[in-house]
């Protein structure tokens, strides 16, 4: 038999050898592109003295990397240190761990204010109880397993996910799955009084009522809700008085004041209407929800009788919950300042007032109470409003995913993030008492993230189509106001940003530009916003 037949013969239907040799070359070039890692998130703690960071401190930086795992179609997560030492000639270097840890197992971890602890939760699977534990220096302090009966997962998705600790880092609160009712038992004879057992034989479980989720990326997930451990006792304590038709989210600590009861401030989308159950039908993406900041005050965990106690006192109380937003119709990411004088967060009034998925963003403030006692009376002021319609080059109002847990500079006043600006981006320092935006990061085509703080210093990372993420380090250049300051901005190497040659060659070869479509047969018709030209980008 000729040798060619057999050859032939034994290649796959429908391929020749010419046709495999291209498949086998694009494979092992996806498998090159794929090993280019994301930078998620990154945490700064001080190792040096005082609380500015200046020559000759340092300070320890914990990065969250994520790489795709094309085999187990699954994304790997691991953890990559690094040591930031700034020289008295102002030069910054960073020594990096020779190693990565990979998260195997891990939702999320979450590090406490000062950096000597460590919250890790890990959602477990199959009816299996979430394990909560504390890491302090090189060992684990608490392993705490929630039973399936106290709560379900924790949620760790960026948008629900609230974990928070108090400032003492006794207690962490957190949002998780409301625990799954009893389901009722069935055999030959009907209902089953007492229940059943899965080893039962000639019974089963029925499903229960039937509930909403929200849907997308929350199908099968229960209601979220709050709740508080002591990492101290282990003991973990539903938070009462919250009503049943709220979502609860993005959960944090409200300041505390020595003999006044401390206060969590979250936020709640409501699933009930003024006639009728509102429908869910989704949340990732969908801004358009009319949500609200509410405060309730956090269980005490002192003793099971004191927890008692604050249960019938929050069941006898109808202003158990307060809303501290009741003039606007949007408000999420809540954001104390450092000395708690301030309750910072965003809104998206004008995507939920005009249905839109993502309109426009605006920034507000709330003076909180000396006393340290919520009141939904408080005013509500405007830090940035909503910009209608910007005019060329100049701010174009604020598009906001997400904010940092600790988003201020040292003068508790300046907040820094990401923002995006046309088709990239960007970097903005908000002063919350003037109202005064600024845009820091660099006017090239590149998109900038903010990963972390470090005193008055910013961990970014930008990336662009054709540019792979790069860690970059800003530093202000002049002390005229960290808002209006200018800012130098250094590249970072670090292992993160290393791949192979052939991925270089080909990214070098390809070019990145944001074109400005014009709008066609502009008309009188049209708003002013919306006759300007829109870009878009192209490689």
């Amino acid at each position: 038999m000729d040798a060619g037949a057999v050859s032939a013969k034994e290649m796959p239907l429908g391929l020749d050898a010419n046709m495999e040799e291209e498949y086998a070359s694009q494979s092992k070039l996806l498998q090159e592109f794929t090993s280019i890692s994301t930078i998620n998130k990154a945490w700064v703690f001080k190792s040096g003295d005082g609380d500015c960071f200046s020559a000759g401190n340092s300070a320890s930086a914990m990065f969250s990397v994520g790489q795709p795992n094309l085999l187990a179609n699954k994304k790997r997560t691991y953890i990559l240190s690094s040591q930031i030492t700034e020289g008295n000639d102002q030069a910054v270097s960073f020594q990096w761990a020779p190693f990565p840890i990979e998260m195997t197992g891990v939702s999320t971890i979450v590090p406490s204010p000062s950096g000597l602890k460590m919250l890790v939760v890990r959602n477990q699977e199959n009816g299996s109880p979430t394990q909560l534990e504390i890491w302090s220096g090189s060992h684990l302090q608490k392993e705490i397993p929630v039973p399936i009966s106290v709560h379900g997962s924790v949620f760790t998705d960026g948008w629900f996910e609230g974990i928070s600790w108090n400032s003492d880092e006794t207690l962490i609160a957190y949002v998780a799955e409301e625990p799954s009712p009893s389901k009722p038992a069935f055999d030959g004879f009907g209902y089953k009084k007492g229940g059943s057992s899965d080893k039962d034989s000639g019974s089963w479980k029925g499903q229960g009522d039937w509930e909403e989720d929200w849907g997308e990326s929350y199908v099968g997930k229960r209601q979220p809700a709050l709740f508080v451990v002591n990492i101290v006792s282990g003991k973990v304590h539903a938070v009462e008085g919250v009503s049943e038709s709220l979502s609860v989210g993005q959960v944090v600590w409200a300041p505390i004041l020595k003999g006044v009861h401390q206060y969590l401030v979250f936020v709640g989308w409501s699933s009930s209407g003024p006639h009728q159950k509102a429908r869910k039908l989704g949340m990732i993406y969908c801004y358009n929800r009319p949500c609200a900041l509410y405060a309730v005050r956090a269980p005490t965990h002192e003793s099971e009788v004191d927890t008692l106690q604050t249960r019938n006192e929050v069941a006898s109380n109808t202003d158990a919950v307060i809303n501290l937003t009741q003039g606007i119709t949007s408000a999420y990411f809540p954001r104390f300042s450092p000395d708690g004088n301030y309750l910072v967060f965003l809104s998206s009034k004008c995507a939920v007032d005009t249905g839109a998925h993502s309109a426009t963003d605006s920034l507000h403030r709330i003076d909180w109470p000396m006393t340290r006692v919520p009141c939904s009376s408080s005013k509500i002021i405007d830090v940035v409003p909503v910009v209608m319609s910007a005019e060329e080059g100049l701010f174009p109002g604020l598009y906001c995913s997400s904010l940092l847990s600790k988003p201020w500079l040292l003068d508790g006043r300046t907040m820094i993030f990401s923002s995006f600006w046309g088709s990239m981006q960007v970097i903005l320092s908000v002063n919350i008492l003037s109202g005064t935006v600024s845009h820091i990061s660099t006017t090239d085509s590149s998109s900038w993230n903010v990963l972390a703080l470090n005193g008055d210093h910013i961990l970014t990372v930008s990336s662009s189509p054709i540019d792979p993420p790069q860690i970059k380090y800003g530093s202000p250049l002049d002390n005229e106001g960290k808002s209006s300051a200018r800012w130098g901005w250094t590249d970072v190497s670090s292992p993160i940003a290393r791949y192979s040659e052939k991925v270089r060659s080909l990214l070098a070869s390809l070019k990145y530009s944001v074109l400005k479509i014009p709008v066609r047969d502009a008309s009188e018709n049209l708003t002013e916003g919306n006759s300007q030209a829109f870009t878009c980008s192209t490689c």
